[in-house]
């Protein structure tokens, strides 16, 4: 059924957040891969020499197909870059490398907030999918019906919540450590920060958008500020 309500608190909102993000990540991705890193480094090259710094020898760093499609898997012990990150010595990939060998490191310290973001998966998967439906057919039976939903889609919320720390240490680890690493020079760091603040900001819009998601099915079935007639 169309719902202004729905169109104007959730869509619209959400379309302007999530988009600008990965438009912002975009842009600034593309920008600085066409600045070169002033010692060569390769993307895959700079993900190495920070594991081989940390003592890490059991995690591969492998090419993946996609766009940005670059991550960390602590289960296969892989570190798959892109083909826009892997073999180019740009401060964007660069940085993107880094970044994901900071979730590497997270992995062999026991990064408290990582484990706990992995052992959510399930919930999320849950959450997205099952508490999502459950929300929307309560609308037309019960309130509590949606309220059993929302507890089940704050899986997914959860979820997000979780991963802003662990994204912001990785980035935090990695603008430290390429330099400390003698990947890039201080005054290059530069091009890498404004690369991964851009990235982080659409953890932080996946988060606002699912929280107002959260809010119209409450307010729409009236768990939240009175009863929608």
């Amino acid at each position: 059924m169309f719902d202004p309500m729905y169109i104007v608190m959730v869509m619209i909102p959400g379309l302007l957040i999530s988009g600008g993000a990965s438009l912002l990540v975009k842009s600034t991705f593309n920008k600085y891969s066409r600045v070169g890193s002033r010692h060569g480094y390769t993307g895959a090259q700079a993900a190495q020499r920070l594991l081989d710094m940390a003592g890490i020898h059991d995690v591969q760093v492998i090419p993946t197909n996609g766009y940005l499609s670059d991550h960390y898997n602590p289960q296969a012990k892989q570190l798959a870059l892109s083909e826009a990150v892997y073999g180019s010595s740009s401060l964007a990939a660069v940085g993107v490398a880094c970044h994901e060998a900071g979730h590497a490191i997270q992995d062999a310290r026991n990064y408290g907030p990582l484990g706990l973001r992995s052992a959510l998966v399930p919930a999320a998967g849950i959450g997205s999918n099952i508490g999502y439906i459950v929300m929307a057919v309560g609308l037309f039976i019960h309130p509590y019906v949606v309220g059993f939903g929302a507890l089940v889609f704050c899986g997914v919320l959860l979820f997000q919540l979780v991963t802003l720390p662990v994204e912001f240490d990785a980035t935090a680890r990695a603008k430290r450590l390429v330099v400390e690493a003698g990947i890039v020079d201080e005054d290059e760091r530069y091009g890498i920060d404004r690369t991964l603040n851009a990235a982080a900001l659409t953890y932080v819009a996946a988060v606002i958008s699912t929280l107002l998601t959260l809010l119209y099915f409450l307010m729409r079935s009236g768990l939240l500020g009175g009863r929608d007639e």
